[in-house]
């Protein structure tokens, strides 16, 4: 027990020195999780459908693609793989300044879990991810691992979970399993294989489902996540050498696996699931090893690499009293926030609903006040429910990189799309790489067309004149709170202090108590919930039926929703 308290002093001590300053990103999209909508041409020449109707309807997705080519899929897929993300990629990327990159992948990445009989997906990414990793690294950029397509499905019809179905079954203990040997795998692979060292942080999961009622054990899920990621790091004595603990445990071996094994075995704190969860990586690592070339020595193990950081989707993603990932947090952690207002519920469809809107966003500081910090944007763009005008995508790229960057950083969905005919002008607002040729972001992603661009929105509010819909507001404030209300939006036909809306992939691009292991201060908990009583604006919200819906979207509703300031604490409009 000494030395489990020693490991969690260290890690509740460490900071994620491997994090940017500053995060300028963009992600690598449609590369190990590909989504037909952001390469339609491509998608069709590999013998996959663009569906009139939901994604599950037709072959749509990977699974439904290597369904219907079993014999040909891997082949097709690799050869996808060595083209939409390639060195060119890579040397565009490092030319205009990104210093980081979010992997989207898929839990079939790591083949001993996918169970063939019934589950389709294409087979060799593991050694992409290895060639990628590898050019990024010496292109000096960063990578976080998102783990975008967990098992059994995290949300309905979503192109972007590999599996277009209704059948949502992550929310399960067999799937959480899965996830956690996904993470035990991935957290040893970025220590253990040097091509994985530009690698800081790896994500739990991209965007569950909004509404919290519907996502059970996702709490207890978020600890288990963090502490295997914990376990994992202290077996390889990570960060410490004094840390060291399975090299006296399995000093005979001197083998990796040997020592996880000796070590989890060992043990009475870790609790049953992180220990099962590890248990199983180790025939995948040996595996593994044999397949990607890296050494299970104890000695070649990369000591001098921080811990890596623990990153969640935050507390505000989600509504009806989700779990709050900063109570389960030990050692580095991130958090992370998607906001895109062209699927609706953010602020009406015009220029200016759309720049009071983002020039007086709160989400920062709302999730400050839980101690979901530091907050990055993993996932933004330029489209808009309008036909923006170039004039306008000027100043809609200025005041998001504005924004965003009161927090750690942002990064851009997505580095490239398709161009192409049949992609039409989907780059113009979609793409990083053809927003910087067009002007609308700048070569040098720290600066801005127009450092003054939301100087004649701050503070302003916006009344719609809609009448589909209506929003009443009633807030009650401590002086604290003040600075808050001052700057919030109000616009009735959308609820701009809770919403967004995920990144549709359905139909293109118009919808497009911590264990005993290791243990968090009860004290750092009561303190952030007293800090967050005291700032946030609590905000009342009844919400009429929108009419609003993107051409080919998937249907949008919401409940009436409460929520403690603009950031949407508590609450968020659910997509169906």
């Amino acid at each position: 027990m000494r030395v489990l308290l020693v490991v969690a002093a260290f890690f509740l001590g460490r900071v994620a020195a491997g994090l940017p300053s500053k995060i300028y990103g963009v992600n690598l999209g449609s590369w190990l999780v590909l989504e037909p909508w952001m390469l339609p041409q491509e998608w069709t020449d590999m013998g996959g459908q663009i569906c009139s109707g939901p994604c599950s309807e037709c072959i749509g997705s990977e699974f439904s693609f290597v369904e219907a080519y079993p014999d040909t899929a891997d082949a097709k897929f690799q050869q996808h793989w060595e083209t939409w993300f390639t060195q060119d990629d890579v040397n565009a990327l490092a030319s205009n300044g990104i210093n980081t990159v979010r992997v989207p992948l898929g839990y079939w990445i790591i083949e001993s879990l996918v169970d063939r009989k019934t589950e389709f997906f294409p087979r060799g990414g593991i050694k992409q991810l290895q060639r990628g990793l590898k050019q990024l690294k010496a292109a000096g950029i960063n990578a976080i691992l998102d783990h975008h397509a967990p098992p059994g499905v995290q949300d309905a019809n979503q192109a972007f979970t590999g599996h277009c179905t209704t059948d949502v079954e992550f929310y399960t203990p067999y799937n959480y399993q899965r996830a956690l040997v996904w993470t035990a795998v991935m957290t040893a692979l970025s220590h253990l294989d040097s091509n994985f060292d530009s690698v800081f942080a790896i994500e739990a999961v991209n965007e569950p489902i909004m509404d919290a009622t519907q996502t059970p054990g996702y709490g207890d899920f978020q600890q288990n996540f963090v502490q295997t990621i914990r376990a994992v790091e202290f077996i390889l004595g990570v960060g410490d050498p004094i840390l060291d603990l399975s090299a006296n445990l399995a000093a005979s071996s001197q083998n990796v696996t040997a020592a996880i094994s000796a070590t989890v075995n060992s043990s009475h704190e870790i609790n049953p699931e992180v220990k099962a969860a590890i248990l199983a990586s180790i025939p995948i690592l040996t595996e593994l090893s044999f397949e990607m070339g890296f050494n299970l020595l104890l000695s070649a193990l990369n000591r001098k690499k921080d811990p890596l950081v623990a990153n969640f989707m935050d507390v505000n993603w989600q509504y009806n009293d989700p779990p709050n990932p900063a109570d389960v947090t030990i050692g580095p952690t991130g958090y992370d926030n998607h906001l895109y207002y062209s699927f609706g519920g953010v602020a009406d469809a015009n220029e200016e609903a759309y720049m009071i809107s983002i020039c007086n966003l709160q989400r920062v500081q709302a999730d400050a006040a839980l101690g979901d910090s530091p907050l990055w944007f993993g996932e933004w763009g330029l489209p808009t429910q309008f036909n923006a005008t170039d004039e306008f995508l000027y100043k809609w790229a200025d005041a998001q990189k504005l924004m965003y960057s009161q927090g750690k950083g942002w990064i851009f969905w997505n580095f490239k799309t398709e161009i192409s005919e049949l992609a039409g002008d989907l780059a113009r607002q979609w793409s990083y790489l053809e927003g910087v040729k067009l002007g609308y972001l700048t070569k040098d992603p720290s600066k801005l067309n127009d450092p003054n661009v939301c100087a004649p929105y701050v503070g302003r509010t916006y009344t719609s004149t809609s009448t589909s819909a209506s929003a009443s507001f009633t807030s009650t404030s401590d002086s604290s709170a003040s600075a808050v209300s001052t700057t919030s939006v109000v616009a009735s036909t959308t609820v701009v202090h809770s919403a967004s809306q995920t990144r549709s992939t359905t139909q293109g691009p118009s919808a497009p108590q911590v264990s005993s292991i290791l243990q968090i201060s009860s004290t750092a908990e009561a303190s952030r919930t007293a800090q967050a009583s005291s700032t946030a604006q609590v905000l009342t919200v009844t919400r009429a039926s929108s009419t609003f819906q993107p051409s080919g979207a998937p249907q949008i509703s919401g409940p009436a929703m409460v929520s403690s300031s603009e950031a949407g604490i508590g609450s968020r409009i659910a997509s169906a």
